[in-house]
Parts: C-alpha cells; sequence; structure tokens
C-alpha cells in the first residue's frame, strides 16, 4: 500500500462537517472520529505532532489511508460517527456499548396482558420498559404493582374462546386474592384493561393519574357506605403514595429530564447517567471509560449522552451536565445548574460519580497488594458503611464498671485491620460519680481527643463505641465540643440486634451477619470489653488488696496506696528486702508491718 502523505491530501479536505476515518496497512479501521470542520480536524492529527500524547502519536504512525463522508451538520456527525464505531469497533476509539445487557419490563400484546421481564427486546411481544441499571429496584417496582392491581401471572392463552369452551381452571392465585379469574370468565376485559392502563402510568413514572383513580375509587365506595371497600381503595393509594414519596428526590415538578455527569483523569472517565421524571431517578447508572486518545472531555461527554440516551430510550428534552456538551441536540436543552433544585439534582450525580471513581482506585490498591485479606475488609467495611476514606486507623470505646464501682474506660486500637496493643488506653472517669455510661463516654471521648489534638497526633478513621444511641451522642456531643465532629466518621454499635447507629439517624443499619466488616466491628467491640474488664478487675483487685493493708496497724490509706503501687502484690512486699521497704514505710514501720504482713499471710495459707 501507498505510503500515506498528508501534505498531498490535507489541502483537498473540503471544510464541511463530516466523519473520518483512518486505515492502517492491512486497510483495517483503526480510528473513526467526527468533526465540525473536516479540514482543520484531520489537519490538526499531523501538524505539531511532538504536542500530541503517546497514543496519538501512535496512532498517526500507523494511518496509511483516509476516508471522510460529508455531512449536512455536526450533530449528523454525531449520528454517523456513533453507528460507525458500533460496527466496526476500531481499537483506537472507545467502545460506547456496555459489555451488560439490562433487564426490561414488558407489558405484553396479548388478552388480559401480563408483566414479564426480558433482557432482549422483541417488539412483536409488548411494549417494553426500561432499561434498569438496578434490578433489584425492578423488582420492587414489580411487587409494588402486583399488591395494588390484580394481575394475572399465568402464561395460558386467555382467547375468548378458550375461555368459553371452559379449558383452565383457576389456580391458587385466585383463592388467595391476587387474581379475579380471567381464564374462568370471572373478570371482564375491559375492567381488567383499566388495570393495565394505570400501570402503564406507573412504568412510565406518572403516579398521578393511578392515585386520582385510587382516592374517586375512595370516595365512591363510601357515598355508597362500602366503608371496607373504600379502606382498601385508601390503602392501595397509601401504598402507591409511600413508594412515591421514597423514590422522590427532588421537587416532584421537575418533570422528565435526564442528568449526566463526568470526571476524568489520563486514563479513564467516569460517568454517571439518571433519569429523572415528576422527581422521581427511574433509572441510575454510573459507569467507566477507558480512553483511547487524549479525548476533549466535552466531546467525550456528548458521545457517551447520545449513546446513553439510545440506550435508554430517553426522549427528555433538558439534559443537565457539569460541563457544556460540545453540540446540541435537536430540540434538546442543555444546563448547568447553579442553584435550586436541578443544581441539587447535579450535586447528586456528581457525588455518585466521585464516590465511583474513589471506589475503583480503593479496589485497584487492594488488587495491586496482592489481594491482601485485610485490605479487602477494609474494603467492605468502607463501603457498607459508606466512609469517605479507607479505615486503615479504628478507635473503638467501652466502659466498665460494677455497680457503679472502680470504673474504667477502654480505648482499643486496630491499625490495617490487627489490633495495636502498643496504642490501647484506660481511663478512670474523673468528672462522673456513679454508673453514668453517657457521662463517662463523654467525658473520655473529650479527654482522648483533646489531647490528640494538643499533641497533633494522628485522628483516627473511624470511632466506634459500644452502646445504641445514648452512648453514640454523648460522644458526638464530646466532638462538636471539641470541633471535631463531623471531621471524624464515628458509629455506635447495639449488642442486642449488632446493630449500627450513625449520628442524627434513628434508624439502625442491619450488616449482613455473615459480612467481613461486621465481623471486624465485632472483634474490635469485643477485644474493646476484654481489655476494660481486665482492667476492672485489676482495679478491684487492687482495691481490696488497699482496703486489707489499711487494717494493718500504722498503714494508712496513702501508704497502702503507696506499698501497691511499688510492690504491686503482697508476697513481693514480704519477700522485698528491708532496705527496699525502707525506702517506702521508713526504718520506724518496717519492721512491725513485716511481722504483720508474716501473721496474715499465715492466716491465708
Amino acid at each position: 500500500m501507498t505510503k500515506f502523505e498528508p501534505k498531498n491530501i490535507l489541502p483537498s479536505l473540503p471544510e464541511e462537517p463530516g466523519v473520518y476515518r483512518y486505515f492502517d496497512a492491512f486497510d483495517t479501521i483503526i480510528y473513526i472520529g467526527k468533526a465540525k470542520n473536516l479540514k482543520n480536524r484531520v489537519s490538526s492529527y499531523f501538524t505539531n505532532i511532538q504536542g500530541h500524547n503517546t497514543k496519538t502519536r501512535k496512532l498517526v504512525q500507523q494511518i496509511c489511508r483516509l476516508e471522510f463522508t460529508i455531512v449536512h451538520s455536526e450533530f449528523d456527525a454525531l449520528l454517523l460517527e456513533n453507528t460507525l464505531i458500533k460496527q466496526f469497533q476500531p481499537k483506537y476509539n472507545i467502545l460506547l456499548r456496555d459489555d451488560k445487557t439490562y433487564p426490561f419490563i414488558c407489558l405484553t400484546k396479548e388478552p388480559f396482558p401480563r408483566l414479564i421481564t426480558s433482557r432482549r427486546i422483541d417488539h412483536t411481544i409488548g411494549t417494553f420498559f426500561g432499561p434498569f441499571a438496578n434490578p433489584k429496584a425492578m423488582n420492587g417496582l414489580l411487587e409494588m404493582i402486583h399488591q395494588l392491581y390484580p394481575l394475572r401471572t399465568c402464561a395460558l392463552a386467555l382467547k375468548p374462546a378458550n375461555i368459553e369452551q371452559g379449558k383452565f381452571k383457576v389456580c391458587l392465585e385466585y383463592h388467595i386474592g391476587n387474581c379475579k379469574g380471567p381464564c374462568e370468565g370471572l373478570q371482564d376485559e375491559n375492567a381488567y384493561l383499566i388495570y393495565i392502563e394505570q400501570v402503564t402510568h406507573i412504568l412510565k413514572g406518572n403516579y398521578q393519574k393511578p392515585k386520582a383513580y385510587f382516592q374517586e375509587r375512595m370516595h365512591e365506595s363510601s357515598g355508597r357506605l362500602a366503608f371496607e371497600e373504600a379502606q382498601e381503595w385508601k390503602e392501595k393509594w397509601e401504598l402507591l403514595e409511600n413508594f412515591q414519596a421514597k423514590s422522590t428526590v427532588v421537587n416532584p415538578s421537575i418533570h422528565d429530564v435526564d442528568v449526566f455527569t463526568m470526571v476524568s483523569d489520563e486514563q479513564m472517565a467516569y460517568i454517571n447517567f439518571m433519569k429523572v421524571i415528576n422527581g422521581t431517578i427511574l433509572q441510575s447508572q454510573t459507569y467507566e471509560v477507558k480512553k483511547k486518545l487524549d479525548e476533549d472531555e466535552s466531546d467525550l461527554l456528548t458521545m457517551l449522552i447520545w449513546e446513553k440516551r439510545d440506550q435508554f430510550h430517553s426522549e427528555a428534552k433538558e439534559i443537565l451536565t457539569n460541563i457544556p456538551m460540545s453540540l446540541e441536540f435537536r430540540g434538546v436543552k442543555n444546563i448547568i445548574p447553579v442553584m435550586g433544585d436541578k443544581k441539587k439534582l447535579l450535586d447528586m450525580s456528581l457525588k455518585n460519580v466521585l464516590y465511583f471513581r474513589k471506589e475503583k482506585a480503593d479496589r485497584k490498591a487492594a488488587e495491586e497488594s496482592g489481594g491482601d485479606r485485610k485490605m479487602r475488609i477494609l474494603l467492605t467495611l468502607k463501603n457498607d458503611l459508606h466512609l469517605k476514606h479507607l479505615p486503615k486507623r479504628i478507635e473503638c470505646f467501652d466502659n466498665s464498671n460494677l455497680q457503679g464501682t472502680n470504673p474504667v474506660s477502654a480505648m482499643v486500637c486496630f491499625i490495617q485491620a490487627q489490633a495495636a496493643k502498643k496504642e490501647y488506653r484506660l481511663f478512670t472517669p474523673r468528672t462522673v460519680v456513679g454508673p453514668d455510661d453517657f457521662a463517662t463516654m463523654h467525658e473520655v471521648i473529650t479527654r482522648r481527643y483533646t489531647r490528640l489534638l494538643e499533641e497533633e497526633a494522628e485522628l483516627p478513621d473511624l470511632i466506634i463505641v459500644d452502646g445504641g444511641k445514648g452512648q453514640l451522642s454523648a460522644a458526638c456531643d464530646a466532638l462538636k465540643a471539641i470541633g471535631l465532629y463531623g471531621q471524624i466518621p464515628i458509629i455506635g454499635i447495639a449488642k442486642r440486634l449488632e446493630e449500627i447507629y450513625f449520628p442524627e439517624d434513628s434508624l439502625p443499619l442491619y450488616i449482613d451477619k455473615k459480612s467481613e466488616s461486621l465481623k471486624l466491628i465485632q472483634q474490635l467491640r469485643d477485644e474493646a470489653h476484654r481489655f476494660g474488664i481486665t482492667a476492672h478487675r485489676n482495679k478491684r483487685s487492687k482495691n481490696f488488696l488497699v482496703s486489707q493493708l489499711e487494717e494493718l496497724e500504722g498503714i494508712g490509706k496513702l501508704t497502702a496506696q503507696k506499698l501497691m503501687k511499688h510492690f504491686g502484690t503482697i508476697r513481693l512486699m514480704y519477700d522485698a528486702p528491708v532496705e527496699e521497704l525502707e525506702k517506702v514505710l521508713g526504718k520506724a514501720k518496717t519492721p512491725n508491718f513485716r511481722k504483720q504482713l508474716k501473721i496474715w499471710l499465715d492466716e491465708k495459707a
């Protein structure tokens, strides 16, 4: 093949919109691009080559032939580029299609239509709604619809002739009230189609008409004094109202909007797409795309927006983005909101994409560490608790006392999911009188982190308190007082059901009992309890011995405490050299003390 000579071809290129295709020495398409001005865009590859990145220079070196197609507009160029990339899949282009097939809900075209799920679209079967990037959300929607409407779930051919001939018998679904028995002609098809009309509205995200329908039936029933029937319609209305309330994230007046946010680095682009109708997110997906060349962010986002709108069959007339699109779609408005409910939507989408990128980076770090089990556990904990950073250093607190006596608080520290015993600390409450767990937790948290701030020492990535909402609230109040609240994630764990509590959230989190992250939290809690109980017993034992020593002649409380602090046990006091005892007691008291100790030990023997 003749060597490609740009200087002989570039001057003759048209200055019009179009799509260009580069071929290599094997006459294989290696890159397809679009341009508002073909001459300027293609020429840019062959001028100032040293200014290109490595991938682009490598592409240019392989170009042996050029083809182009002139179109009417840059928008038409986008459509043609999208089609050709899917057809030829050049190695230097971003492949726009996901390798996943998402499920759809299909409303079948048959007498007494059914709702089924499918990953393959066949419009001869019925009308398809979706796709749903989250199958769990799709199943939740289906479950709610079947609670509202008695739709059949069987696959019987309910043609009028078959029903008239009595070919079918009602099944269990009829007897438990989930179906009205159309297979035996017990339900009129027109009445059934009214349900289907309501279902269609729900699948399109329009909840107002079904809610109005339930309200009309409720008022009509109560007007006939059929109060039980009215109550049933009211419960259906409430079910749909609650479902919509849980789904609505912004103002319901935001009717039909697509939201796209993108962040990128040298290697990858990360994109979040949300389909919003009446303030409800009907579809949401976050994904990554590997960059092949030094693509312009606006061009890349525009290409991906077109792909996702095509894949999700979106006809929204408004697109919210965090960076401007490189061209306008026909009849569609691109907005970068700076305030209001639409800005909240955009921020939510951007939060999703940033979290996704961070999660990918953490996973990559875990893989690079050789699949380290500790790293995997920390990643799981980070995701389960929705933390911003990996909890490499965790500190856990527990209070121990016996009917208010000898109270002690224990703090244990785990670094990289492993006990760091040199970092363990014990606290004896100074300001709390009696068995007050909340006040004790407040004091201990205050003392611990005030000291760390003063010493400019390392703060933990996560704080755990052993206890429910009360202990957690006391710990949070302490953090607020020293200005650390919100800077360090903190949770409480209640023993009975292993509930995880977050600040300012009345509903607990239940982590899977088999989860490695819950096991790590339990390990921290149990270790803090063990450490605290051991210290509490030692303290109680020492206090008992101090009180025993006070009974000896010439020994007061302060002297007894000095002896216990110096020797630790009664036996060590007795076995100690006279000179050492004299250092603590003085020469005058020592002989009598040793005699009393011998008598006391003989009685105990």
